[in-house]
């Protein structure tokens, strides 16, 4: 009778019912929300990629004139745009220091490195709105290009994304003042996390886009038959 016992005893239901319970309810929020995440993520690099196609294929018209590649082009001196990209290294790499050490105690370090994660973010989309002055003075309006039309509108669209993740993470720390909870707080600072190195590696893709000069795009549109 014992031996028939054990062979009907079903151990992975018996497995829940114990300590490893408490894991599953706590891997369960979090899995679809960083599905969504994902989601999200791919939805986006489709529609930069798809902004990335008719860019280069824009580029092949006779009135497309590159921001870049000769010295008195705006975009030939990229000080500013290389400031801008240091600082939102710093606000990824302050969300990752942030996710390391959210599990622990005490949590001033988290609350450090957001601070410091969210202060570099706003100080890129300043950056890049400084960069949209500069622009704009030397005549490089939306209108006057359609490669000034890009960077405008590319650039605008990765600063929404950005601050639309800046409103996320301050929502995430203001629900963890009202109601401490550090593995919440961990996941979601994790979700946080990956979602500014998504950002981070977009932006460098888009920089390298942008600040190419002419000759790079008419041997990529060749090389992709645009």
């Amino acid at each position: 009778m014992n031996l028939l016992h054990k062979l009907a005893e079903k151990p992975w239901l018996a497995q829940t019912e114990g300590g490893d319970a408490a894991l599953l309810e706590d891997s369960g929020p979090r899995l679809p929300a960083k599905t969504a995440l994902k989601f999200f993520i791919a939805v986006v690099s489709v529609i930069f990629f798809l902004f990335t196609i008719t860019f280069l294929s824009r580029s092949q018209y006779p009135d497309f004139q590159a921001l870049a590649g000769e010295p008195w082009l705006p975009l030939s001196n990229t000080g500013q745009l290389w400031f801008n990209s240091a600082l939102l290294v710093l606000a990824s790499a302050g969300l990752e220091l942030a996710r390391r050490q959210a599990g622990r105690q005490p949590l001033g370090a988290v609350v450090l490195a957001l601070g410091a994660a969210a202060v570099c973010s706003v100080g890129f989309v300043i950056g890049q709105y400084l960069v949209w002055l500069q622009l704009s003075d030397r005549g490089y309006t939306v209108s006057a290009n359609p490669a000034n039309s890009y960077f405008y509108l590319l650039t605008a669209i990765h600063a929404l994304h950005l601050l639309g993740g800046l409103f996320a993470l301050a929502r995430l720390i203001y629900r963890f003042a009202e109601r401490p909870n550090l593995a919440s707080l961990q996941q979601n600072i994790g979700l946080c996390a990956l979602y500014w190195h998504y950002l981070l590696l977009l932006w460098l893709f888009l920089f390298a886009l942008l600040v190419a000069p002419a000759e790079t795009y008419r041997a990529i549109a060749a090389f992709c038959g645009l």
